[in-house]
Order: structure tokens, then C-alpha cells, then sequence
């Protein structure tokens, strides 16, 4: 299978700039997202969630668009973000970006980091612009470079993360284990501008804030 690129644009976002974004093969509005990709200039291949936060006017541009548009019943057990994921998913996507906010609702801000990492999408490789913040679903490696002195933090989600190995951080981990109710990985130090984290069992966000 060739690698698919999906960017899931999230009601609420802040105004990223495009130039902060991925490339991406298809673009998929959640909810109210459909207008926050409008004013970053992109037309979603896919819209997903109640449409219960998207204007008449929003609602209007689409219908003159391409987008396809996966209506959900307002009342319903799974969140627009979930729904939207599922879909990814089940188009052979093989790796997300989603774009989601931190401001105004944590509530939704752990349940998306939450969801992201859910075993439910074990098979994608899942990453996160949350605001200014980058996050990463880790539960097998990752390299990424950031400033040296800039926070990083490795926390453990759904259960303990075994096999944790760090290089490039002030304090590195070597085969060490996380759970997910201590706070030992939160606020390590990037020292070197490359940084790898490996995971041997388990998930890990890997938080850039």
C-alpha cells in the first residue's frame, strides 16, 4: 500500500497558516472545521460530523463544492472527531495530521489527544497541531528535531509504555518503562537538535508544547 496523507481539520482550531501545514492527499473537515479550512484556503474532500456548527452560508459554499459530506445524527454515542478518523481510516489512509485547539475546552482538548491515540487507529501514524503545540502518537519510533532547551514531554496513554529509549534529551530514558499515572516523562529538555524516542510495547504522546 502506498502512503496516503490525511490532513482532519477540527472545529475550533487557532489560525495556522498554511505554510504550517502538511501536504496532504486529502483533507477532511470535522464539524465546524469545514469553515477554519475555508479560511486556510483549503477545500475539504470530505466533510464528517452533525453539521451542527457550520453556518448556512458555510453549508451553501459546499454544496457548490466537491466535498462529499457524511452527515451524523446530532444525539450520538461517538464524537464528530471519532467519526471522522473512522472514515480516514477506513479510506486506506496511512498517516493524519489533525488539527485541533487546546483554548476555551479541556474536556476536548484530552479527549482528542485521547482519541488520537486510541488503538482503534493502531494501524496509522497519527500526529497533532494543537495550537502552537505539536504532539505525536508514538508506539514504535520517532525522530524529530525542535530548538535545544525547548520542553518535551512523553506520557504514557492507555496503560504503562515499556521499552522506552530516548536520545537527544537532557534526561534519556534506556529501556524504561512510563505509566500512565506518574509524571516522571512530562517536561524533559531537547539538548541535542535531533531527537528519537523508541517504544518496545505500549503508547506514548510525545508533546512538544
Amino acid at each position: 500500500m502506498s502512503d496516503r496523507h490525511a490532513l482532519v481539520i477540527t472545529g475550533g482550531p487557532s489560525t495556522t497558516k498554511t505554510a504550517d501545514l502538511p501536504t496532504a492527499d486529502l483533507v477532511v473537515a470535522v464539524n465546524g472545521g469545514a469553515e477554519h479550512a475555508t479560511l486556510l484556503g483549503l477545500v475539504p474532500d470530505l466533510v464528517v460530523g452533525d453539521l451542527d456548527s457550520i453556518s448556512v452560508e458555510a453549508l451553501a459554499v459546499l454544496a457548490q463544492s466537491e466535498s462529499a459530506v457524511e452527515q451524523h445524527p446530532t444525539d450520538k454515542d461517538e464524537t464528530d472527531l471519532e467519526l471522522a478518523l473512522a472514515s480516514v481510516a477506513a479510506l486506506g489512509v496511512t498517516s493524519v495530521t489533525i488539527v485541533t485547539t487546546a483554548a476555551g475546552r479541556p474536556d476536548h482538548a484530552l479527549a482528542n489527544l485521547l482519541i488520537a491515540a486510541s488503538d482503534r487507529w493502531a494501524e496509522l501514524d497519527v500526529n497533532l497541531l494543537v495550537d502552537s503545540s505539536r504532539a505525536w502518537v508514538v508506539r514504535h519510533q520517532l525522530e524529530f528535531s525542535a530548538p535545544i532547551g525547548s520542553v518535551v514531554s512523553l506520557i504514557s496513554v492507555g496503560g504503562p509504555a515499556t521499552g522506552i529509549s530516548t536520545s537527544g534529551l537532557r534526561w534519556p530514558l534506556s529501556d524504561e518503562s512510563l505509566g500512565p499515572d506518574v509524571g516522571r516523562g512530562v517536561s524533559n529538555e531537547v539538548s541535542q537538535p535531533g531527537v528519537k524516542v523508541t517504544v518496545g510495547g505500549g503508547t506514548l504522546l510525545v508533546i512538544a508544547p
